[in-house]
């Protein structure tokens, strides 16, 4: 069950629109097949997707869906510099609805 962080720095002043567009898309990257978490975090200057996948097929087909050209369309623009993109494996540890996503 692959687990990915993507990391978005907005351009100054773009933070709410920037998240709009990701909040946009949400509804309909929850529908799609394997999705098992797909939830937005912020901090000051940095937008935070985390995300959880059935498995590696999955993700990939979500790489290839309508809301992610959708929402690159969007952000484009209001981006400071390139999304950093961690694809992460689980290493659960100790009780195993808490260690692990």
């Amino acid at each position: 069950m692959p687990v990915l962080v993507a990391i978005v720095t907005p351009q100054p002043g773009k933070m709410d629109e920037a998240a709009d567009a990701f909040s946009a898309i949400i509804p309909d990257v929850h529908g799609e097949p394997g999705c098992e978490l797909y939830a937005l975090h912020r901090n000051a200057d940095k937008l935070v997707m985390i995300e959880k996948w059935a498995d590696a097929e999955t993700l990939a087909a979500h790489g290839r869906a309508p809301a992610l050209a959708k929402l690159g369309a969007k952000m484009g623009a209001l981006v400071a510099e390139p999304m950093q993109l961690l694809i992460l494996e689980p290493v659960p540890v100790g009780d195993p609805t808490k260690g692990a996503l």
